[in-house]
């Protein structure tokens, strides 16, 4: 396959997974209006309690298009050439696709009934999922928008603020384990880790949108030579 016909193929695929992420993030939206899960309090409890109620199967459905709309997309990138196949984007990203299959592999444990190692591989997984996410984009910013600072700063500011979404859960814990309450009854859990997936998959978005619309100097100047 030429470089334009590559160039030609991964707008679509980065399209794909914008749509793959797009749909896994409504998903979870519609669990919250749904019967079975409903009730569940967005603001104290956290996403992965969907996966305890009878909609199970929708939140795993939802987690997975995520993890593969995040695989196409930097998948597209690496071949569109934007991004080296061994970076520590494509590291990261590898790390957030992952945990997110263990998250469906490992559901969350009911603490009513006591810890499990499977609730703990869980809650591993998610911490790496959530951090992962804002590196990887993060360091795929720069080689993907190299001539467009503000697109570049946008996306980067976009995973900062994802991380530290995350820095309020660490601050809680902090505050708990010197004499504090405990760190998930001291903040709204449910309410920042759904800001935290929320900013980051925007983050994502702002990476993958604008790149399919630019290809790279080298693929423009094959795709003319092959034209003429």
């Amino acid at each position: 396959m030429t470089t334009s016909q590559v160039s030609a193929r991964s707008p679509l695929a980065l399209l794909a997974a914008v749509g793959s992420v797009a749909g896994g993030a409504l998903l979870i939206l519609l669990l919250q209006v749904l019967p079975a899960t409903s009730g569940i309090s967005p603001v104290r409890r956290t996403i992965s309690e969907y996966a305890l109620s009878e909609n199970k199967w929708i939140f795993d459905v939802a987690v997975l298009l995520v993890a593969i709309g995040s695989a196409i997309g930097f998948g597209a990138l690496i071949r569109r050439k934007h991004l080296p196949a061994l970076s520590a984007a494509s590291v990261f990203c590898a790390l957030w696709t992952v945990s997110l299959v263990v998250i469906v592999a490992f559901p969350k444990n009911n603490w009513a009934i006591g810890p499990s190692t499977g609730g703990t591989v869980h809650r591993i997984a998610s911490v790496v999922a959530f951090v992962c996410l804002p590196l990887a984009v993060w360091f795929a910013a720069k080689a993907v928008f190299p001539a467009s600072p503000a697109r570049r700063a946008v996306t980067r500011v976009l995973a900062l603020a994802a991380l530290a979404w995350f820095g309020v859960i660490l601050g809680a814990i902090v505050v708990s384990m010197n004499g504090g309450r405990p760190w998930w009854q001291a903040i709204p859990l449910g309410l920042v880790e759904r800001a935290m997936a929320l900013t980051g998959l925007i983050a994502l978005a702002s990476l993958l949108i604008p790149a399919r619309v630019a290809a790279p100097v080298a693929e423009e100047a094959e795709a003319l030579r092959v034209a003429s």
